[in-house]
């Protein structure tokens, strides 16, 4: 049997943090209930004692939310812990996730703790918090960048008070997956009391490693993933779910786990994400990228045409696409543009093809993409050498067909017309 990963999004926390993504709580509130039908097992809904609006997101989600855990941070703090129960007290599910800082540089110059006050803090709060909820997460903040016995010790302080989940976030980023993964396994064998409790990571992106260093953590036994979609986050972001679980699916026997992602809703929740937001995602981002199924090249074009597989390791409708996207430009070549005018309704003879072949090449070192209102001109406007022009001639089923010659004269004339 598989072994389920869960899937932790914070997206509605962590990911707000970023500058430019904060959300009203409307936005909130729609974006949470399609994270639920994405199937995540934990929302992270904020941060309930940093402001009255994410109060009341989090308490608005926690009663809305069916069948996702809804979690809310707080800090090591007695109060902090009140107002995050106090908004998710009528959760269906509800998680206290609690968090002290556990690297030296942290507990010197933020916390101005010793290690012996993180010890109590991390047992007072995780003992409270337990007191009030089931379900309690502690994270050791910067823990990548912490003296791992030291760590060790805490982790087993928390599970011994309470805690259900422990989380381990490389909150700046700063580990490299080989790292990352030998700190996993060594956390799981030196905590004796490790199998009490589920073992999670949190892994930022600020080296572009996020995702590789999830992947790796689940290699040595994570049981959790946090991660956001579309990867947002503070600074660089986050490890982005959306990669994080194609990774997972695509590459199934060197991971052998399954979770609750319908990935059919991979691409309408990057959507409504970036529409509420107005933020968009970089056009070669992984997944959801404008550019992620799509191809230009010929030599690409030309497989993915005969059969998809030779240039996409998933397909389209795996994420929620309808179809990948054949882009005409000036590395495109015979076949894409033949298979286009078709798809327009034209039908061309060998020749014909050549004589279009040649027009498209000179729109396309002209213009980035060669659109299909373009390629109605080459088809049907039949420029003849002399510079006058034919109509399109019909067959009998009603397919076009050109017989016509092109210059470079009459489509500079024609492109560059008033």
């Amino acid at each position: 049997m598989k072994k389920r990963i869960q899937i932790f999004d914070t997206t509605l926390r962590d990911g707000e943090q970023a500058p430019g993504f904060s959300m009203n709580l409307q936005e909130k509130v729609r974006l949470a209930r399609q994270l639920e039908l994405l199937g995540v097992d934990v929302i992270e809904a904020g941060f309930p004692i940093s402001s009255e609006g994410d109060f009341q997101a989090v308490r608005a989600i926690a009663k809305q939310t069916k069948n996702a855990t809804v979690a809310g941070l707080s800090r090591a703090k007695k109060g902090d812990i009140d107002r995050a129960w106090e908004a998710l007290q009528h959760a269906r599910h509800p998680r206290l996730h609690t968090f002290i800082a556990t690297s030296d540089i942290h507990m010197e110059h933020k916390l101005k703790k010793t290690r012996r006050e993180v010890l109590a803090d991390t047992r007072m709060a995780v003992e409270y918090a337990r007191s009030l909820c089931p379900e309690v997460e502690f994270s050791a903040e910067d823990a990548t960048r912490s003296d791992v016995a030291f760590l060790c010790q805490v982790v087993e302080t928390a599970i011994d008070a309470g805690a259900t989940i422990i989380n381990i976030p490389d909150t700046v980023g700063y580990s490299m997956p080989w790292e990352f993964g030998e700190l996993i396994r060594t956390i799981r064998e030196r905590v004796p009391n490790m199998h009490k409790a589920i073992l999670s990571v949190h892994c930022h992106n600020d080296l572009g490693v996020g995702t590789a260093n999830s992947l790796m953590a689940i290699r040595n036994g994570a049981q959790q993933i946090e991660c956001t979609m579309n990867g947002i986050g503070e600074r660089a972001g986050n490890a982005a779910l959306e990669e994080v679980i194609m990774a997972l699916q695509t590459r199934g026997p060197e991971f052998d786990v399954e979770t609750a992602i319908d990935t059919t809703q991979i691409y309408p929740t990057s959507r409504m994400l970036t529409e509420i937001t107005s933020m968009q995602v970089q056009v070669n981002k992984a997944i959801v990228g404008q550019n992620a199924f799509s191809h230009e090249a010929g030599i690409h074009q030309d497989g993915v045409l005969k059969n998809p597989q030779t240039y996409e390791i998933m397909t389209p409708a795996s994420v929620g696409l309808a179809s990948n996207n054949i882009v005409l430009g000036k590395h495109s070549g015979r076949r894409a543009l033949g298979a286009r005018l078709q798809r327009l309704g034209y039908e061309l003879s060998k020749e014909e093809m050549n004589e279009a072949y040649e027009a498209f090449i000179i729109i396309a070192d002209r213009k980035k993409v060669v659109d299909d209102e373009d390629l109605v001109v080459i088809a049907a406007a039949g420029y003849r050498k002399n510079g006058q022009s034919k109509s399109a001639e019909h067959t009998s089923n009603g397919v076009s067909q050109i017989n016509s010659s092109f210059t470079q004269d009459s489509l500079y004339e024609y492109f560059n017309r008033p």
